[in-house]
């Protein structure tokens, strides 16, 4: 899957749904189809295009998934309640809230409130601490997560490599170093 310095993504990204979705079928077999929600509040196109994309493999997998689509002006208690409603529903196993978030909204607020054993974006503060240890219980934001399996997948040897991370953000940058 590596030629010279190129790692070929779709190959791996193949294998990957290929597992996941034998993965899915077993538990949908045991009665326990994963359910994932999707929670976009507002219209950005990119996050209408992101979420889009995560339906679309979700289909593709197995998954059962809905999408929450909320207006540009809801309050906060309102989203809040939602996610809370979410966390009690025994047929939701992963929870999305798609940022950005409008001004009004808090998103440290709403993304501590998402259950961390839902918490798919691996942003509840449990989550981050759990990584920040080097425990591999919790959920782990999906780039970083990404980047780790395109690298053990492909044979890369990360053990003592010396590497440059730019950028310091929540998302990426910090989960990498």
């Amino acid at each position: 899957v590596v030629s010279d310095n190129l790692i070929d993504g779709r190959a791996i990204a193949d294998q990957i749904h290929e597992e996941t979705r034998l993965q899915i079928e077993a538990l949908s077999n045991q009665g326990t189809p994963p359910g994932l929600v999707f929670v976009r509040v507002g219209e950005d196109p990119a996050s209408r295009v992101y979420v889009g994309m995560k339906e679309k493999t979700c289909s593709l997998l197995g998954i059962q998934s809905t999408t929450h689509v909320l207006p540009e002006d809801t309050p906060e208690k309102k989203l809040l309640k939602l996610v809370n409603e979410l966390n009690a529903n025994p047929i939701v196993h992963g929870i999305l809230v798609q940022a950005p978030l409008p001004p009004q909204i808090n998103a440290a607020t709403i993304f501590d409130a998402v259950s961390p054993n839902k918490d798919v974006d691996g942003f509840h503060p449990i989550n981050v601490g759990k990584l920040l240890l080097g425990d591999t219980t919790g959920f782990v934001p999906c780039t970083p997560a990404g980047v780790h399996e395109l690298l053990t997948r492909s044979g890369v040897e990360t053990s003592g490599a010396e590497v440059v991370v730019l950028g310091r953000g929540n998302i990426v940058g910090k989960p990498m170093t």
